[in-house]
């Protein structure tokens, strides 16, 4: 397996009002397997990403995790928000990613 990225995000929580995730799911890529899941704040996210660490999400299906699409910083409103496609939205939108 190619390695996709350096983190796979592979689910999400939202707030209340279901507009910025709080917290992510995320799990290594070493090149050769996906990695044991860790939970992470959208805030360390955003640092990350804005530090040269890459993201994209991942999903599984029968068995095997899938590759989604790279997940970028997008500003809206003044307001950073993590995101796979720049919408014009002020939320974040990571696909259809399962909640936890």
């Amino acid at each position: 397996m190619a390695k996709w990225a350096d983190y796979g995000i592979s689910a999400v929580r939202y707030n209340e009002a279901h507009t910025h995730i709080d917290r992510v799911q995320a799990r290594p890529d070493d090149g050769e397997k996906i990695g044991a899941s860790a939970e992470y704040e959208r805030a360390t996210i955003i640092k990350a990403i804005k530090e040269g660490v890459t993201f994209v999400t991942i999903m599984l299906s029968n068995g095997k995790w899938q590759k989604g699409q790279p997940v970028y910083i997008i500003k809206a409103n003044g307001v950073e928000y993590i995101k796979t496609e720049d919408n014009g939205k002020a939320r974040d939108n990571l696909e259809n990613l399962p909640e936890f």
